[in-house]
This record gives structure tokens, sequence and C-alpha cells, in this order.
């Protein structure tokens, strides 16, 4: 836990670190975001122009209209596992895009021209394409998907932290290759609708919708969150630990290419091969996986409730915020009174942004307590308790607030014997309750004065 107050200075500050005068123009800020999102952009047009060549224009539209709807429903999926500590939208935007542009023309190109290399190579189109849909197909597709969860771990580790944030950009990736996959997949189905004269449920556009938007939305996610699970298992190991960070990615990369394989073989198991992969595997993965990632995200809020008191005692924050933080309603109370009593959605958006860095700052706190933590730990920790500093005025009565709200109460049997007032004393007057006042870093918080009533229920969140 951090021993003094003063909070880190910055490069090119006057009292710390070597500005960054002589900088070269490519490692600007401007510059490498503009590289960035220019190579997505061309790779998106790029994208854009192979599918219309393959589905035809109206074949693309009717493509692009079904392949959108399963997307809102995965985005909010994943946005609700990553309600502890919520990353940067940047990030998940990168994530999708990475996935519907970059990594879909990496697949395309690859897995073109590899069945037509084997094709040629064999003489056998049949076994061609057989072999480029279970063997090429999933090593190519897991692969790219891979490097944007790879390009987020190395360049924004710090929204890196664990299992719970390598599920959803590893999801988010996915989601955003499946979409640009079923615009493909639905738009040619429809151009041999249109060829053979299928109409309604018998077509094959409705079958095809039915198979990868109905039964399977969540195939491509599932495949690739092992891919995440492994980066995010070696986000939480020690930097020491080289070879475990580096062996449990690829772990997690060839459980997706199994998976996948096994997934894209299913048709060749006989009539009834997809049927049964599909209930004797990918249902009871899917159930597994999704049970891990919300056990994880309990553990994340035990986190919370566990790591966060040190810094209530060092007056950081007040002794209710522990536990409010630690509990998703609580949450969701604090920002709705902020939003009601403090200025509508700056004020909420204030108290989100508390809530975020307080989780972080106890993720931090538990990779140092276990010898896990990265050579920037103390810089880290004066950075996070200076944002919760910054945000303390709107913060802590909105939480306080919410530990009154949510917190349980616990009835107190009155004794056997006549009393007057509170435990034997006269009764008192009740007195005003004041709100949080400043505390200063490291001293003791002032006391909050309730109201007396009568044998009073005992109250957890009011110390």
């Amino acid at each position: 836990m951090a021993t003094c107050p003063p909070y880190p200075t910055r490069p090119g500050d006057p009292t710390g670190g070597d500005p960054l005068r002589h900088a070269h123009w490519w490692q600007r800020k401007s510059v490498r975001y503009g590289a960035l999102i220019s190579l997505l952009a061309l790779s998106g047009l790029v994208i854009l122009a192979l599918v219309r060549q393959q589905t035809g224009t109206e074949g693309f539209l009717v493509g692009l209209g079904l392949a959108v709807l399963p997307v809102p429903l995965l985005m909010a999926a994943f946005r609700w596992l990553d309600r502890v500590a919520p990353g940067p939208w940047r990030n998940l935007l990168f994530c999708f895009a990475w996935g519907a542009c970059a990594a879909a023309l990496i697949a395309i190109i690859a897995n073109s021209f590899a069945t037509k290399w084997i094709a040629t190579a064999t003489a056998d189109p049949t076994s061609a394409d057989t072999l480029g849909a279970t063997v090429i197909a999933p090593i190519v597709e897991e692969s790219a998907k891979a490097a944007a969860i790879l390009l987020v771990f190395l360049f924004r580790r710090r929204d890196f932290t664990g299992i719970v944030d390598g599920v959803v950009i590893a999801g988010v990736t996915a989601t955003g290759f499946a979409f640009t996959e079923n615009i493909l997949y639905l738009g040619t189905a429809f151009g041999t609708d249109q060829l053979n004269g299928g109409r309604g449920i018998a077509s094959v556009t409705a079958a095809t919708f039915f198979v990868r938007v109905v039964m399977s939305p969540f195939a491509h996610p599932l495949f690739t969150v092992l891919t995440g699970i492994g980066f995010g298992v070696s986000a939480l190991s020690a930097e020491r630990q080289h070879i475990r960070r580096v062996l449990v990615p690829l772990t997690g990369l060839l459980l997706a290419m199994g998976m996948h394989a096994t997934w894209n073989g299913s048709s060749t198991f006989g009539e009834y091969g997809f049927f049964a992969v599909y209930a004797m595997f990918m249902v009871p993965a899917f159930g597994l996986l999704t049970w891990l990632v919300i056990w994880t995200r309990q553990r994340e809020l035990k986190t919370v409730r566990e790591e966060l008191p040190a810094y209530a005692v060092a007056g950081w924050l007040a002794p209710t915020e522990p536990y409010v933080l630690g509990s998703m309603r609580a949450r969701r109370v604090a920002r709705d009174y902020a939003r009601r009593q403090f200025g509508g959605r700056p004020a909420a958006r204030a108290v989100a942004q508390y809530e975020a860095y307080a989780t972080s700052l106890a993720f931090l706190r538990h990779r140092g307590r276990l010898g896990k933590a990265n050579a920037d730990f103390v810089v880290r920790e004066r950075e996070l308790l200076q944002e919760l500093w910054r945000r303390r005025d709107v913060a802590r009565p909105a939480l306080d607030h919410a530990a009154r709200i949510t917190a349980p109460p616990v009835p107190v049997v009155a004794p056997p014997w006549p009393v007057y007032g509170v435990y034997g004393y006269p009764a008192q007057p009740a007195q005003t309750v004041q709100p949080f006042q400043t505390v200063q870093p490291f001293q003791a918080a002032p006391p909050v004065h309730y109201p007396t009533t009568p044998y009073p229920a005992y109250n957890p969140y009011r110390t």
C-alpha cells in the first residue's frame, strides 16, 4: 500500500523524469493511431469488395441485414461480463474492427490460397475442401484472431489484468470475425436460392441462418475465448515466470484450433455428426466456460471487498466503500443516486469511473500481496489513488447512499428488562446526518453521526 500522499511525476514535469524532447515522428501517438485506423479501414474496404464480389450486391445486403442480428446480443453479453472492471471502449472497438476486417481478410486470402494449392497438388478438389475446412481454416482463423488479443496484451497491458479481460477481448474479436463470415455465408446462400428458386423455410438462406445465427452464435467466440483465457492466466502470472507466460497462451491457442477443427469437421462424421458434436461437445463446453467466467467474476468482487479495506484504514476511502464497491447492485444504486442528485450523466460517469479505478486498485494490491506485481506497482498505485481523490466529492456521498440502501438489516433482540433510551441511557434527540467530509490521505476518517433510535438494527455499513 502507498506510504505517502505525494503523487508520481510524469515525464516532462519539472520535478521528475527526462522529457521525450526529440521523439521520432513514428513514435508519436497520433501517427500510430492514424496508421492503425488506416490499416483497419483499408482491410475493411478490401474485405467488403471481396464479399460483395462473391455474393453480389443483393446477396451482400441480405447477408448484412441477417448477420448483424446477433451482434448486439453478443456485445451486450461480453460487456456484462466486464462490468466489474470495465475496459476502455477503444479496446473493444479495435478488437471488433480487427476481427471483422483484418482477421477476416487474412482468413479469406490464406484459406483460398491453401485450398487451391492442395487441390492442385492432389488433383482432388473435394478432399482439398475438406482438408481446408478442418485443418487450414482453424489454424489460420484462430491465429488471425489471436493477433488482436496479443496486441492488446502487449500495448494495453494495464487494461489486461486477468481471465475476464481475456475472455471479453477474445469474444469481441471473434464476434467481429463471425459477423463478416456470416455476411459471406448468408449472402452466398441467398444467391443460391435465387438460382434454384428456393423460398421460405425450406430455402438455403433459412437453413444457414438457423445453423449459424440461431443455433451457434457463440461458436467463434467460444473457440477464441480459449486463447483469451490463456492470455488472462499469463496476465496473472509473475513477470519472472517467463516460460509460463508464453506456454499458457500457446496452449489456449492450440485448444481453440482443436475445438474449431472439431466443429468444422462435424459434417464429415455422418448424417447426424453435426448434431452429435453440437450436443455432446459444444453445449457442455459452452456451459463449462460460462460457469468459469461467472465464477471468476464473483471472485473479482470478493477481491475488491478483501483488498480495499486497507485503503479505508489509511484514509483514502470511506469505511463503507469496500463493501459497496464489491456489490454490483450497490454500484448501480450509487450511479443512479449521483445522476439524480449531482448533475445528471456527468456525475454518474464520475461515479462509474471511481468504481472502475477502485477495482483496478484492488486488483493491483492483490497482485502485489501475492508477489506478482510489475515494476511500476508504486507508480500505478499512486496514479489510481489520485484518480479516486479527484472524484471523491461526488462519489463518496453516492456510495454512502448506496450503503444505506443495500445494507441488509440485522434484527436485534430487545433485553427482557425495561430500559429508557438506548442501552439504558436517556433517549437523545435525533442527530443530523453529516455528509462525508474531506479526508486527508493516510489520516483517520472523521466519525459520521447517524440518527439515534431505540434498539437500532446492526448495520455493518454504518461504522
